[in-house]
Formats: C-alpha cells, structure tokens, sequence
C-alpha cells in the first residue's frame, strides 16, 4: 500500500495545484518513483489511497499499466491519517502480511529485502513480530526509536526515525479499537507495539528524504537552497 492521502500543507503553495506525490524530482514524479522501485521488487499489486486533489493521482497513475503493476485506488472524503487510511484499505488488502510505503519519500532503499521477509512472514514464520521497520538516521528527522538485537525499542543512544516503510501484519490492525471514520495516525500504534516487543527493524543507511518542504524537493532537484 502507498499513503498518498496527505494535504502537504508545508508545501503549499504548490500542493493548492497539484498533490504532493505528483511533484517531481529530476523530472519524475515522487509517486512515479516508489511505483517503479515496488515493480522492479515483485510488488505488482498496489493499493493507493487518495484525499486531497485526488482525481488528479488517479488520472496520472491510472490502472498501473503503464509500470507493470496493478493498482485499486481507496478513495478518502477527507484524509483520514496514516493508520486510518489503512484502515479504510483493509478490505483492499486481501493478504496477511503487506508492505506500507509513503508515497512522498525519495529514496533509493532496495524493496527486494522487503519481498523476501514478507515471504517468510506469510508463511507464518517470525509470528512475534507485528511489524518490521526500517530507520533512518538523519538530524533533520527526530529520533523516535533504536534497534537491539533486531528488536526495535524507545529511542536510546543513536536512536533514528521511522523511514516510512514498513511490513506489517494484518493483525497489526486487529483490535486497536480505531475506525476508518475519525482521522487517526500510526504513530501511537507503533510505540505501543514497540513498548510491548512487537516490533522488528534494521537500519538504512542509503539516500533517503522525506519531502515535506518546498526545499526538500529543490534539495533533491539540486536547486540552491541557501
């Protein structure tokens, strides 16, 4: 599933035209990327969800024909956050383990890594695990969690940041008492698996932005940001 529901507030005003997952970077748009990097992986079945200048995504990226892939698109009235988006996808999501990615990160990180774990874990190996997630280490970004032993756990010394991908299991979802209506983020849900062990990671080490700001994509377009 790629998250490609966000407003993009910190990029207005180029997010009040077109969605944040449509601005390019070295002329190819930020959705583009992740979709063509998720093909050459196997990923061959998407799930995308939309909100904000929706229509336009939908328009672009069509069927997913043109990459190779599959896509169903999960329409959202209104952006229903992170873990509610999912939420509202679950019913699109007709496996037990699947890859979450956000659709406005630029990275170069290899998705084949995440194929062959969701693999394992589909066959019902490494059950203690709800999630596994990749980190960054970057001073830009906050330091939310460490690693130990593989186990991902409160941030610690050199402690990083969720990268936005992620595997996740099903039940990662089950009885955490949210619905798709009310918006509701990820972030709460995974300190709390955190805290309780559930939790796997590895560290990335490789490019890697989070665009969030009109000087993110001229950083990565190599336009002067000074």
């Amino acid at each position: 599933m790629i998250l490609a529901a966000g407003r993009g507030e910190r990029m207005r005003p180029l997010t009040d035209r077109m969605p944040k997952p449509l601005q390019e970077v070295r002329g190819k748009p930020l959705i583009v990327w992740q979709i063509e990097h998720l093909a050459l992986a196997g990923f061959n079945r998407l799930v995308i969800n939309h909100a904000w200048l929706g229509a336009q995504l939908e328009d672009f990226v069509g069927d997913g024909h043109e990459w190779g892939v599959s896509v169903t698109w999960s329409r959202e009235g209104q952006p229903l956050g992170t873990a509610g988006g999912v939420l509202q996808a679950l019913p699109l999501l007709d496996v037990d383990v699947f890859l979450l990615v956000s659709a406005d990160i630029h990275t170069h990180y290899d998705y084949r890594a995440m194929a062959r774990r969701l693999d394992i874990w589909s066959t019902g190996q490494e059950a203690q695990w709800l999630a596994h997630l990749v980190l960054i280490q970057d001073h830009r970004y906050p330091a939310d969690f460490s690693l130990r032993e593989g186990r991902v756990v409160p941030p610690a010394q050199g402690a990083g940041t969720y990268g936005n991908i992620g595997l996740y299991r099903r039940s990662f979802f089950d009885g955490t008492g949210l619905s798709s209506g009310p918006t509701s983020e990820l972030g709460p849900l995974l300190r709390h698996a955190v805290d309780c062990g559930q939790v796997s990671g590895e560290w990335y080490e490789g490019s890697w932005t989070n665009v969030g700001r009109v000087e993110d994509l001229d950083r990565l377009n190599g336009k002067d940001t000074t």
